[in-house]
């Protein structure tokens, strides 16, 4: 479980085809991973990894064919930047909110405007997450707890203040790029639990 509060930046060094069709993603950062224990877990641009070897300043993780599937990674590089969040243990403050780590698609961003030092995306969803989506509401992009301003059917606005733009790559993120989107916990298990009794 994660909060969606980044706590460092990673680059990708290397991405290698594994047997039936994986990859192994290695993963340098100033954050202490040669610390984690093998099998222990990370946010990676919010899908939650599991390391399978580490030293000071590197990790290794495996991505499976369903992640990449469902998420960014298969669109992503040696060299490209990420988010990275190690687990929340029990009595660390919740600072942004609930998060699996279990990237529920892919979200496209349709507009970036500037609001003095603060930028606003504008992101459009799958058609299946736009009922988890609610102002005022939390949504994780790029494993990033963001509190959403607007909803239009499918698009999203969120705004980044001057904090998030230093400690993320979310300000880089050009129009037309894609981002792993993890809708709300709490909206999911409501909708599903609604769903049998809607008319």
């Amino acid at each position: 479980m994660f909060t969606g509060i980044v706590e460092g930046l990673g680059k990708i060094e290397a991405l290698r085809p594994l047997p039936g069709g994986s990859r192994r993603i290695a993963v340098s950062t100033a954050l202490p991973v040669g610390k984690l224990p093998l099998g222990a877990s990370i946010a990676v641009n919010g899908v939650c990894l599991t390391v399978v070897a580490r030293r000071t300043r590197r990790f290794e993780a495996d991505v499976g064919p369903e992640t990449l599937r469902v998420t960014t990674f298969g669109e992503r590089r040696a060299g490209d930047r990420v988010h990275l969040e190690r687990p929340l243990r029990m009595g660390d403050p919740l600072g942004g909110h609930l998060v699996a780590g279990h990237v529920d698609g892919v979200g496209r961003i349709e507009a970036r405007r500037k609001h003095g030092d603060a930028l606003e995306l504008r992101i459009s969803v799958p058609a299946e997450l736009a009922p988890f989506l609610a102002p005022k509401g939390s949504v994780t992009v790029d494993g990033v707890s963001l509190t959403v301003n607007e909803v239009d059917r499918h698009v999203f606005a969120v705004m980044l203040i001057p904090h998030t733009l230093s400690a993320t790559c979310l300000g880089e993120r050009k129009t037309g790029d894609r981002v792993n989107i993890e809708a709300d916990l709490v909206a999911k298990h409501v909708a599903r639990l609604v769903k049998p009794h809607a008319r």
